[in-house]
């Protein structure tokens, strides 16, 4: 099976991480812009199980597949694997990350590589799968959640802060692999869920740090990943969606200024 995608096909969307927080937003909001889904989960079987089904409710083709992203032969695998399911694979969601907190004084190679493992690693294992998976003349999309903190940074969460700025990088390298027959979008999100042990507060607070007075929602990190994979003439490019708090200079992560 192939990715060919004829005009009146179903398009289909693989979505890393899909089973909870932002991953399950998206995968929401791409099912309700006329996609099917691929729900990729790790741990969390019984949320990607009822995610499916609230998939299934809005008329879309739906299935879960578990996978651990750091295995790299069963990274490799996953594209494959749902193309299996749904008979093709047109846009890839990079959004399952790993978000641990160091900096300088407590920075150590066993976490910085997890970092790298997971949010940079596996995001251009599965950009290189999509593009075998493509035909010559194909069309796909590889969509990589970023961060708004690389356009403002502070000395915070240094080991994911690097590979974000890696994924960053790839973002561009991999536009320019793999054009025409995959494009390859960055959106970086604001602070824009609970994260860690910030209070309910705190996150309030600082979500309204910005020059818009307000941050970005799940909501709109899925309308954005909604364009991204629709632009056909978008590719190399980030989308800021973070209500200009790359604007705003902080010393520390917003998380911890408003916490």
């Amino acid at each position: 099976m192939t990715t060919t995608q004829p005009d009146n096909s179903p398009r289909v969307a693989l979505v890393t991480g899909a089973g909870k927080r932002l991953g399950r937003a998206i995968a929401l909001g791409l099912a309700r812009a006329g996609w099917d889904i691929a729900v990729h989960y790790r741990h969390s079987h019984d949320e990607a199980r009822a995610l499916a089904h609230e998939i299934a409710a809005l008329g879309r083709r739906a299935v879960i597949l578990d996978c651990d992203l750091s295995d790299e032969a069963a990274a490799k695998q996953l594209v494959p694997r749902a193309v299996v399911a749904l008979d093709a694979v047109h846009c890839v969601v990079n959004n399952a990350s790993l978000f641990d907190y160091d900096s300088h004084f407590d920075f150590g190679i066993e976490r910085f590589d997890a970092h790298m493992h997971a949010n940079v690693a596996a995001p251009v294992l599965l950009a290189h799968a999509l593009y075998e998976a493509t035909p010559e003349r194909g069309e796909a999309v590889v969509i990589n959640l970023l961060d708004q903190k690389l356009y403002n940074l502070n000395p915070d969460f240094l080991s994911y802060t690097l590979s974000k700025a890696a994924l960053g990088a790839a973002n561009t390298m991999l536009a320019q692999a793999l054009a025409p027959r995959v494009r390859v979008v960055g959106v970086a999100p604001g602070i824009t869920m609970v994260s860690g042990d910030q209070s309910e507060e705190g996150f309030a607070k600082a979500h309204k740090q910005t020059p818009l007075g307000r941050s970005s929602t799940p909501e709109d990190i899925a309308a954005a990943v909604v364009y991204a994979a629709g632009a056909r003439a978008m590719t190399g490019t980030v989308l800021l969606v973070d209500g200009g708090q790359h604007l705003v200079p902080m010393e520390r992560d917003v998380m911890f200024v408003a916490k």
